[in-house]
């Protein structure tokens, strides 16, 4: 595997390169990918997505293609672009999708000589479920605000001897930062312009889902977050807290809609020798973006190329950790990887 002076080399050298190329939108708009003309671009936080009525299978399935980019956003805010970060992530999902796909499906695609690390992912366009599927096992320090730890602080400045969140009721007493919880918990968030924490009921209650929808989607992924901890266990980590989306797909079933376990939607911490928190300074050792948040300290702040760069670097090596497989980055073009990746993908499912 790369050691870490391969790695810091690997982004000095390249790190600028791989963040140059344009948008999905605009390569659509140059003629670069005319099978896409005409669909709908809906740009995200750190992915677009194409999709429109005209883009189905061979099947006749709708699809959706998922376009990652180096983009990195904390607190609801763009900070920049992270060399590397878009490969980093698919790699990291693709890993761990292998796992846990019996237990939660996925809306993905297979097609045959498409990289894992690849940044286009071809999924069949779902009716999402509009609700973030959160998980916890630890109260993770942390500073937005749909956290658990937030919630935690605002109970014992209001002096609070029991606290209420997502349905659950805690004593205030009995937790600490970064401590375990008595138990793992079901703490959805609502898919807004700024998120918010709720229970299962508000969920029902609006009609996000229904009753049976929502105990599957937490019943499925409790037994994937356990499949996860058992396969980290190995390597020395704790899987923390992890957040994942759902949709219906073609054929009635509830399954994954998003990236899986990877170091923006999970926590990952690492463990000692005799099977404790390591912890540095304090701090758990920590693969996950929470990293980048820390270096956050003004409202619209954007991340320096030096930070960027020390970002890269703990991304591929938390990769790279809990993968145990080498990070081989793909070197080419950014716009000639999407428009090559992308007609690979048409060529085989349409």
């Amino acid at each position: 595997m790369l050691n870490e002076k391969e790695i810091r080399e690997l982004v000095a050298a390249h790190g600028g390169a791989v963040n140059e190329g344009r948008p999905i939108r605009q390569l659509i708009e140059d003629g670069e990918i005319p099978r896409l003309k005409g669909c709908t671009v809906l740009e995200g936080k750190v992915s677009d997505s194409v999709f429109g009525d005209a883009l189905k299978t061979s099947a006749g399935k709708p699809m959706r293609l998922m376009f990652r980019n180096n983009r990195i956003s904390t607190h609801d805010v763009n900070r920049g672009a992270i060399p590397f970060k878009d490969q980093v992530l698919a790699f990291n999902h693709d890993h761990m999708l292998r796992l846990v796909k019996p237990v939660l499906g996925s809306s993905q695609f297979d097609v045959a000589g498409l990289l894992p690390s690849s940044t286009v992912i071809p999924a069949e366009n779902l009716e999402l479920v509009k609700l973030e599927n959160v998980l916890r096992l630890y109260m993770a320090e942390s500073s937005t605000s749909t956290s658990l730890y937030q919630h935690w602080i605002t109970a014992k400045e209001q002096g609070l001897s029991v606290m209420h969140y997502a349905g659950h009721e805690l004593n205030v007493a009995e937790l600490e930062p970064n401590g375990r919880l008595p138990y793992l918990m079901d703490t959805p968030s609502t898919k807004e312009a700024v998120d918010r924490t709720i229970d299962a009921a508000y969920l029902i209650d609006n009609g996000i889902c229904t009753e049976g929808q929502y105990a599957q989607i937490r019943n499925s992924s409790l037994m994937a977050f356990g499949m996860v901890s058992q396969y980290l266990a190995q390597k020395g980590m704790v899987l923390v807290d992890t957040k994942t989306e759902h949709g219906i797909n073609a054929d009635g079933r509830i399954v994954a809609a998003d990236e899986l376990y990877t170091m923006d939607s999970s926590r990952f911490w690492k463990l000692d020798d005799d099977g404790e928190l390591l912890t540095r300074d304090g701090k758990p050792v920590s693969f996950s973006k929470e990293f980048a948040r820390g270096m956050v300290k003004e409202k619209g702040q954007q991340f320096t190329e030096e930070q960027a760069g020390e970002i890269a670097v703990r991304y591929i090596q938390g990769l790279q950790h809990l993968t145990g497989e080498t990070f081989t980055p793909d070197l080419r073009p950014r716009d000639q990887r999407i428009v090559e990746s992308t007609n690979l993908i048409l060529d085989a499912l349409v």
